[in-house]
């Protein structure tokens, strides 16, 4: 399994290469300014980062408790994964979006899964990339 160190690199590159893409976009089909979006994206990034961390650790965990390895993941894997992981994070994020940029909480969930979508296929291809920059240690996997 990976260590809490890769992890925590994980997390933070993620977070930080997905808000540099992420604000300038949203805040232009938002029609919002640049700065709420950036505070509000900043505010869902700690909380994706800590939920990340959790899910993921979860996630690798169920796979020992499987007897499967945890660095092969084939593409359904990965999809089930980040499917799962943005579900989850929409629940907790849609009415602090709604109150944040005071829409409606189906506005608010419209947009959250705008920002779902993204972050939907930059979770696969990030991870994805990730494991070939940042392989796994084969001894360390069950």
């Amino acid at each position: 399994m990976r260590t809490t160190a890769d992890r925590i690199r994980h997390t933070l590159l993620f977070e930080i290469i997905g808000l540099c893409t992420c604000t300038p976009l949203a805040s232009w089909i938002l029609d919002k300014d640049m700065s709420r979006i950036g505070v509000m994206s900043v505010a869902i990034s700690m909380t994706a980062m800590v939920c990340n961390y959790l899910y993921n650790l979860v996630f690798d965990k169920v796979l020992v408790a499987l007897n499967r390895p945890v660095n092969v993941r084939p593409t359904w894997m990965r999809a089930l994964h980040a499917v799962l992981f943005e579900l989850s994070l929409l629940t907790i994020t849609v009415p602090f979006v709604a109150w944040w940029l005071d829409l409606t909480l189906w506005h608010a969930l419209i947009a959250d899964i705008g920002f779902a979508l993204f972050f939907l296929v930059y979770a696969f291809v990030y991870n994805w990339v990730y494991d070939i920059v940042f392989p796994m240690p084969v001894a360390d996997n069950v």
